[in-house]
């Protein structure tokens, strides 16, 4: 497989190469020529957001993000502001409505903040869109060209879970700052100084929740329209505690660059956190994103600075002789996971460490996962028990167990 066809024009853009990237999210090797769906990786995490100003403003002081692209009224859109901010390879494409008849309003209004768009870069968006109407996919936007001084870029979308879509993009022949549409645009905000350039580089994976009894059949749908195979399962006792229960299943493009966790609830003595998010977002949807950092440490304390939750975990939990037989040696010591909370596993491959951010918005809805891999390709199985009581005991505090 050829560079052109593993790297992303982000990741590029990013300057990591596949040794960064084999570390980052456990990039693997495949032959593109096979897959009827070849996708590079990600493109773009598209939001619907209720005040998009502000929310472009928090993703640069908070998490680090530096502001590249805009669209708004002073571009000739009269629909709403869209901030494109980027860090690494992550791009994210915050929306917030201005006509009060925008569709993001209506959106925002049944679903609070949260991802309306998982953009995703391929090298032939006509050829991935007639393979997924051949095997049934709702194509909600038709291949079409957008142009201006900077290329052209060709694009698609296809509907997927909820009111969730992926969009197909096309950057081989575009230049731009994001798309046609879009003006370079800096920022008056300045990082403070002594501050690391990103606290994270790359997107891992993207969890979806859908309702009992769609799993299987949104992995159907990832394994027949988009070539996806299936990386894990977990189910009955891998993630359960005395009270409440989920299924998730795994699924990943050819070399792993893409990975949709797919959960369900399962039935408990109480409401799982599926259950609650469910309730809450009012359907399914994008539950977290885990974005990947080679300094978790440093990310964690300086989110922590700037005001970000994350869940906590109890000291029981690194004092467990048997994770510490378990996990061995890591790259931080025991103690300095514990004063910050960090999780740790290991398996076969390697090992991980991460962590999880309380919900981010008003709504009990999407969170951030904080992921540093070394070799694991994995996502924390010897974890879900200490973090589905996390989660459990944050629900209780909200009265929604």
């Amino acid at each position: 497989m050829t560079i052109e066809h593993t790297l992303t024009s982000q990741e590029r853009l990013a300057e990591l190469d596949l040794d960064q990237l084999r570390q980052l999210v456990g990039l693997v090797s495949y032959d593109v020529d096979g897959d009827p769906f070849p996708v590079t990786g990600w493109d773009a995490v598209v939001w619907a957001v209720g005040n998009a100003t502000q929310a472009a403003l928090f993703y640069q002081a908070v998490f680090g993000m530096e502001l590249v692209a805009y669209s708004g009224p002073e571009t000739g859109n009269r629909d709403h502001h869209a901030y494109v901010l980027r860090s690494g390879a992550v791009r994210f494409v915050l929306k917030g409505g201005v006509d009060p008849a925008s569709p993001l309003l209506d959106h925002h209004r049944t679903h609070g903040d949260g991802i309306v768009d998982i953009a995703l870069e391929v090298p032939d968006v006509d050829r991935c869109i007639a393979h997924a109407r051949t095997q049934g996919a709702t194509v909600v936007e038709e291949p079409r060209d957008l142009t201006d001084e900077f290329g052209t870029v060709r694009v698609a979308a296809i509907a997927t879970y909820g009111e969730t879509r992926h969009s197909l993009v096309d950057r081989s022949r575009y230049t731009g700052p994001y798309l046609p549409g879009y003006v370079v645009r800096e920022s008056g905000y300045r990082k403070p100084s002594g501050e690391p350039k990103r606290l994270f580089q790359a997107l891992d994976h993207v969890v979806g929740n859908v309702a009992l009894g769609d799993m299987d059949n949104w992995v159907a749908f990832y394994n027949r329209v988009m070539g996806f195979t299936n990386m894990a399962e977990f189910v009955g006792e891998d993630i359960a505690t005395e009270y409440s229960a989920l299924m998730s299943k795994v699924v990943a493009n050819g070399n792993h660059r893409v990975k949709f966790p797919l959960n369900e609830p399962a039935v408990g003595k109480r409401r799982s956190q599926i259950d609650e998010y469910l309730d809450f977002y009012a359907g399914p949807g994008a539950q977290h994103l885990a974005l990947a950092t080679n300094d978790i440490v440093t990310t964690v304390d300086v989110l922590r600075a700037h005001g970000v939750e994350f869940l906590s975990t109890p000291d029981s939990y690194y004092t467990d002789p048997a994770l510490r037989a378990r996990i061995g040696n890591v790259r931080v010591p025991i103690e300095e996971l514990s004063s910050r909370g960090i999780l740790v596993d290991r398996d076969e491959d390697g090992y991980l460490l991460q962590i999880f951010t309380k919900p981010i918005g008003d709504r009990p809805t999407v969170f951030f996962e904080f992921i540093e891999r070394h070799g694991s390709l994995g996502f924390g199985k010897g974890n879900f028990q200490a973090l589905f009581e996390a989660i459990e005991r944050e629900q209780a505090k909200r009265g929604n167990f």
